[in-house]
Parts: structure tokens; C-alpha cells; sequence
């Protein structure tokens, strides 16, 4: 199937796509508010710029979206049918910097959560949200 927008507009399109303050980084924010966490946010001076950082606790928590970080088995990282190369390439250097981050944390003795973005549907919100909290506690 070929793209509905023309090569201009996708790229117009995908230029506005901005990596803070994602619906799915807000709801998390927002649980975790409520059950009385206290957290940073996009902290600058940590390897991958965590989306929240938890100092009391030492863990940091990644909101990745299925397709960006490419999330495996999951049909929400199903990647494009045109420009499938540029894709590919882009998804894995993410994957690898993701990776390479992760590691950098966990040296410096950080806790390290990822929640995906299809773990927060509303089937699933709750239970992933309270995993989440039992995995910061531990």
C-alpha cells in the first residue's frame, strides 16, 4: 500500500512529531503523582535523558512508544511500507542507543524501568501501572 500524503507532506508530518511530553509519559506522570511518588523529569545529565527519575528511589523510567524504540512483537512497531530501508536503520539506532543508555545506568547504579506505550491501553493501564510501582518499591 503507498502512502496517502505525498513525500513532502509525510516528512512535513513526521518533522512535528516532538518526544516530550507524550500522552502515555503524562498518564504515567500522573499515576504516579497520585500514589504519592516525587520525580524529575527529562533529566539532562543522565544517559538517554530518562522521561522520569525517581532520586528517592534511584530508578529511572523510559515511556517508549512501540514504534520509535521498536518494541518487538508488538503491532504498533510495524514499520512503514515505503522508505522501509530509512526505517529500519532509524528503529535499530535507536534500539542500539537505547541499549547503550540502559547500560550507562545501570554502571552508575540506577534502577532501570521501561514502560511501552501498548502496555497503557485502557485494558491494560492498571495492571502495568501497578507492576511499575511494585518494580520501583523492591
Amino acid at each position: 500500500m503507498s502512502d496517502i500524503f505525498s513525500k513532502n507532506k509525510r516528512s512535513d508530518i513526521m518533522s512535528k512529531i516532538y518526544g516530550k511530553e507524550t500522552k502515555p509519559e503524562i498518564l504515567v506522570r500522573k499515576y504516579l503523582f497520585a500514589q504519592g511518588f516525587r520525580y524529575r523529569k527529562n533529566v539532562k545529565d543522565l544517559p538517554g535523558k530518562p522521561d522520569i527519575v525517581l532520586p528517592k528511589y534511584k530508578t529511572v523510567i523510559f515511556v517508549n512508544g512501540c514504534f520509535w524504540h521498536g518494541h518487538k512483537n508488538c503491532k504498533r512497531s510495524a514499520l512503514p511500507t515505503s522508505n522501509t530501508q530509512f526505517w529500519e536503520e532509524k528503529i535499530s539506532k535507536n534500539i542500539i542507543r537505547d541499549s547503550e543508555n540502559i547500560q550507562k545506568l545501570l554502571d552508575m547504579g540506577y534502577k532501570v524501568l521501561t514502560i511501552w506505550q501498548c502496555e497503557l491501553t485502557s485494558k491494560t493501564r492498571e495492571n502495568s501501572l501497578n507492576k511499575l510501582i511494585k518494580h520501583i518499591t523492591l
